[in-house]
């Protein structure tokens, strides 16, 4: 939903590459201070770290104020504070929290595969396959049995079984939809996106919201009202 492939703002776009964007080599030797430490708790602060990278990985959505592309960490931030706040408008019971936790964790993998752009069909036919490789690497930093249990928060956002799953892609759907009306449709036009393939793309939010998915209608035909949205 960047630039998907994570690059910097002037490097070339690849669909679905990661983030071209690296730390620099650390010559005050924090790198090695790290490594040194041992057992369960050094895994879990070089984890940690590992996260970091995650802000550096640029999707396609704009910032309300149009300044500048939000990064996926703040993404993961914005949808985690959708869940606590709108849980209430899921169609079936939901955990406010459990859904949060998700939202939290099912971005990380973006690190290594890139934050994909929903309409980037090349890019989405690899993206499973991308993610997964990123998901056996990542989580598999964390000892157990925190590792584990994260990598299952994010095998069930992916799998969208549970009620709080469905209601995380849905809330997942309904960020960069406000988003992208909040900056005058201003991603949708560069990247040549019409109506019907928004609709199309975000009726997914109905399957785990009524009220949500006729919030986001409405936010979409205000869109093409406004001339911010061409119709096709």
């Amino acid at each position: 939903m960047t630039t998907p492939d994570g690059s910097p703002a002037d490097a070339p776009r690849v669909p679905g590459s990661p983030s071209q964007a690296r730390a620099p080599a650390r010559a005050d030797g924090a790198a090695a201070a790290l490594a040194a430490l041992a057992g369960d708790l050094g895994d879990r602060i070089r984890f940690l770290v590992e996260l970091d990278r995650l802000k550096l990985v640029l999707r396609r959505t704009l910032l309300s104020d149009e300044s500048r592309r939000e990064n996926t960490a703040e993404h993961s931030w914005h949808v985690a504070l959708l869940a606590l706040v709108l849980a209430d408008q899921a169609d079936e019971p939901v955990d406010a929290l459990h859904v949060a936790r998700l939202m939290l964790v099912h971005d990380i993998v973006e690190i290594d595969a890139g934050d994909t752009f929903v309409y980037d069909t090349a890019g989405r036919e690899t993206q499973a396959a991308r993610e997964e490789a990123a998901a056996d690497r990542l989580f598999g930093l964390l000892p157990d049995p925190q590792g584990p249990e994260l990598r299952r928060d994010w095998d069930e956002f992916e799998a969208g079984t549970t009620p709080e799953a469905r209601f995380a892609r849905a809330i997942d759907r309904l960020q960069p939809l406000l988003l992208n009306h909040a900056s005058r449709g201003a991603a949708w036009r560069d990247h040549g996106i019409t109506a019907d393939r928004v609709r199309r793309v975000n009726s997914t939010i109905g399957e785990s919201s009524t009220a949500l998915w006729d919030v986001a209608q409405r936010v979409i035909d205000d869109a093409v009202a406004r001339g911010w949205l061409a119709e096709p």
